[in-house]
């Protein structure tokens, strides 16, 4: 096992680039009260990251994309788009209306 120095950010990039993400867009914006909470924000973020949130790396399509939903494209003769909230209205996704 390798150890990262202090205050080296530049050491492990991937895991600083997840921790300012999951900051800037869930902790930052939610108060957590102990650790099972904390625990059940992160599991649901997670989901939310791996499976419907976008990057740009990646030709904007999510890493492993949930079966059966595909990102909502603009189609004005389509069925309505749904929005549906994650993590209490925090996070919102979109999904076509069957």
């Amino acid at each position: 096992m390798v150890k990262i120095p202090p205050r080296a950010p530049r050491a492990n990039a991937y895991a600083e680039r997840w921790v300012r993400t999951v900051r800037s867009e869930c902790l930052d914006w939610t108060l957590v009260w102990n650790q099972r909470q904390l625990y059940r924000v992160l599991t649901e973020y997670l989901r939310h990251y791996n499976s419907m949130r976008s990057h740009r790396s990646l030709g904007l399509q999510p890493p492993r994309p949930a079966p059966g939903l595909a990102l909502v494209e603009p189609d004005p003769v389509a069925s309505p788009v749904q929005r549906v909230d994650v993590l209490g209205g925090l996070i919102h996704e979109y999904r076509r209306a069957a």
